[in-house]
């Protein structure tokens, strides 16, 4: 099992930029596949990005595209959603995800996800 805990979220202009990171317990870190997925009041879950259990494939939402990275540190059991250009739309809780998985793949759907943080509020103004 593992916990993962969020942070880095906070207000922010239009076009600005904030770092997002996900902090993950337990030894076992790169036997997850990792996603970052937002919540927004009356929508569903919208994927935002994702990697492979070893960060060696990526893959990243369309409405993100161009503007938000992924990057993961297996060493310090952490990932991290770099965002630039924000856009109020952008407005969300960012929620952090795992999947304990053997194979090398980029999970993309919500219900792939077994474990998640309780999230971080970015704010986007314009």
């Amino acid at each position: 099992q593992v916990q993962l805990v969020e942070s880095g979220g906070g207000l922010v202009q239009a076009g600005g930029s904030l770092r997002l990171s996900c902090a993950a317990s337990g030894r076992t870190f790169n036997s997850y596949a990792m996603g970052w997925f937002r919540q927004t009041p009356g929508k569903e879950r919208e994927f935002v990005a994702a990697f492979s259990r070893s960060g060696g494939s990526t893959y990243v939402g369309d409405s993100v595209k161009g503007r938000f990275t992924i990057s993961r540190d297996n060493n310090k059991n952490t990932v991290y959603l770099q965002m630039n250009s924000l856009k109020p739309e952008d407005t969300a809780i960012y929620l952090c995800a795992a999947r304990s998985t053997v194979a090398s793949l980029v999970y993309y759907r919500e219900r792939d996800y077994a474990y998640w943080g309780q999230g971080t509020q970015v704010t986007v103004s314009s």
